[in-house]
């Protein structure tokens, strides 16, 4: 009796992790600085966060139903996409626009592309670009932090302060690290998001190479302009970028070399928008160019195949 061969497509090589076991490691990940944000921002903070992940895993849910597909909210994915959503938005914003951004980065940028692993853009940093375009004002109004009411003191944030070049005092490097100042709900407190990224790092959910050449390409660029290093790393969504965003399975490149070339085209986009763009942060806009040409990164870094440099070598002998 003849045993039946199975034929697919490459990569054969297959992990014991499933998707939900990942997912679920990365929603760990981001506790600190899910906590540090409620302390921050105070109770808004965890309703906009309860918001975004519930209208993201509703809206996965509708649109498989409606599309007649297998249900995926038990994969994680668009709980993920929610929390990572609300990091990118300020306490202040209308829960209303929060929403939309929810619907805007499930429906739009995922399930219209097929689903997990099928969209080329990451979902919750198109959304926060919709909503920047869309509602300028309310995601550009930062609350000062500890201020709970709805009536809270608004500020600038540090990478605000640094491109007006005012007379407004800059945060402390300690309170940049710990989250004392003005920024979205997932950006402030660095201590968190390095926490976090360091969970990441030791479960091997994520590779050091990105992450690593997009915060080596901003401290070069950063040295290059004379700004401050610190402010630059502290400041802003580079941290939560780097760990939790650029290193998105779906959209950044799978080799090494088109790791090491995806992290440092961050790096410069990032830093090219805030040295010389209209607006102070460049890290959503980076992220995205970048997933838009993974397909060609990936073409012109993939490893040579197997083989091929021997064959050469007899064709030059003979």
């Amino acid at each position: 009796m003849k045993e039946n061969l199975l034929v697919s497509s490459s990569p054969h090589l297959r992990g014991g992790r499933k998707t939900n076991m990942i997912m679920l490691d990365v929603i760990i990940a981001l506790m600190p600085a899910v906590i540090a944000s409620c302390i921050i921002f105070g109770w808004r903070a965890a309703i906009i966060l309860g918001i975004t992940t519930g209208v993201c895993v509703v809206s996965e849910w509708l649109s498989r139903l409606i599309m007649k597909r297998d249900n995926t909210i038990w994969d994680l994915s668009a709980v993920v996409t929610g929390i990572l959503l609300a990091f990118n938005l300020p306490v202040s914003i209308h829960p209303v626009m929060a929403g939309i951004g929810g619907v805007v980065a499930i429906v739009v940028a995922k399930q219209m592309f097929g689903g997990l692993g099928q969209n080329f853009v990451n979902p919750a940093l198109t959304a926060r670009i919709v909503l920047m375009v869309s509602f300028p004002s309310q995601m550009s109004t930062w609350t000062k932090p500890f201020e709970y009411g709805y009536d809270a003191m608004t500020t600038a944030s540090p990478l605000g302060i640094l491109a007006e070049s005012g007379d407004t005092p800059m945060p402390s490097y300690l309170d940049l690290f710990l989250g004392n100042h003005a920024g979205s709900l997932g950006e402030t407190c660095a201590l968190a998001i390095i926490l976090g990224g360091a969970y990441l790092l030791v479960r091997r959910v994520i590779s050091p190479i990105i992450p690593g050449c997009f915060l080596a390409t901003v401290v070069i660029f950063s040295l290059i302009f004379q700004r401050d290093i610190l402010v630059d790393l502290l400041s802003g969504g580079v941290l939560l970028g780097a760990f939790f965003m650029a290193t998105d399975y779906a959209t950044s490149p799978i080799n090494w070399r088109g790791k090491i070339v995806f992290g440092i085209g961050c790096g410069i986009i990032t830093m090219l928008i805030r040295i010389f763009g209209a607006m102070p942060e460049g890290v959503s806009f980076s992220i995205i160019l970048m997933n838009i040409v993974t397909p060609h990164i990936e073409r012109l870094t993939r490893p040579r195949a197997f083989g091929k440099a021997r064959k050469e070598r007899k064709n030059n002998e003979a």
